[in-house]
């Protein structure tokens, strides 16, 4: 169909001359056929033989017309434009073929991109959540194993040697682990707490005991939270 609207937009004497060139085109290519048909034996002992010598061949001829530059079949200027014509409207159907693939493949990978965005997130909410389980359960067990130092006035006057005075803005334990905890998330860099007065130093001493927290090697009133991986 496309050789067809090529040829009725050449002219009569473009397309008797691209017939002529056809002819002689296809006249050739018979000749060729027979000498390599008078050329091939019926019959031969070694067929494998037979087929080394042919492949020896077709590569001797394959590398003897990649050195010959190629010629154009017709020099008619008109017929050269609608072959270009042609070939460029082959070339744009390709193309749109190729984009259009491509344009498949992007909607894909961005469908695929979209699920996987999702499942990430709804895999990062369950970590928090689990997360915020875990830090009531602590707190929970904190709040009710190690409470808060309370000050009991008839005691502090039976004892007459208190190990740790008793500051009224203490923090509980609970607190201290989230503050380094958060400190060790957000300035991985500087994990370090200053100790000051809220932390009571019978808490300190315990995490610093059983290896949940360590000092700085520098100075004794800074905490972090021990690396555990």
């Amino acid at each position: 169909m496309a050789d067809g609207r090529a040829a009725a937009q050449l002219s009569e004497a473009a397309q008797s001359e691209l017939l002529d060139i056809c002819e002689e085109q296809f006249a050739q290519l018979e000749k060729l056929q027979n000498e390599i048909i008078l050329c091939e034996p019926d019959f031969c002992e070694n067929p494998q033989e037979q087929s080394v010598k042919r492949l020896i061949a077709t590569e001797a001829e394959l590398k003897q017309w990649s050195t010959v530059e190629p010629q154009l079949l017709a020099e008619n200027s008109e017929i050269l434009l609608e072959a270009g014509k042609e070939e460029m409207h082959k070339l744009c159907s390709e193309l749109e073929m190729v984009a259009s693939c491509f344009e498949a493949k992007r909607d894909k990978l961005k469908e695929t991109k979209e699920l996987i965005l999702q499942d990430i997130k709804e895999k990062i909410q369950k970590m928090k959540v689990y997360q915020e389980r875990l830090m009531e359960s602590l707190a929970y067990i904190l709040e009710k194993h190690v409470p808060l130092p309370q000050e009991d006035s008839s005691t502090n006057k039976k004892k007459k040697n208190v190990p740790h005075e008793i500051h009224e803005n203490l923090i509980s334990l609970n607190e201290i682990l989230e503050i380094l905890m958060n400190k060790a998330l957000n300035t991985p860099h500087d994990p370090y707490v200053a100790i000051d007065d809220t932390f009571w130093p019978p808490y300190v001493e315990m995490l610093l005991r059983y290896g949940i927290a360590v000092r700085h090697h520098e100075n004794n009133f800074k905490l972090r939270l021990e690396t555990f991986f």
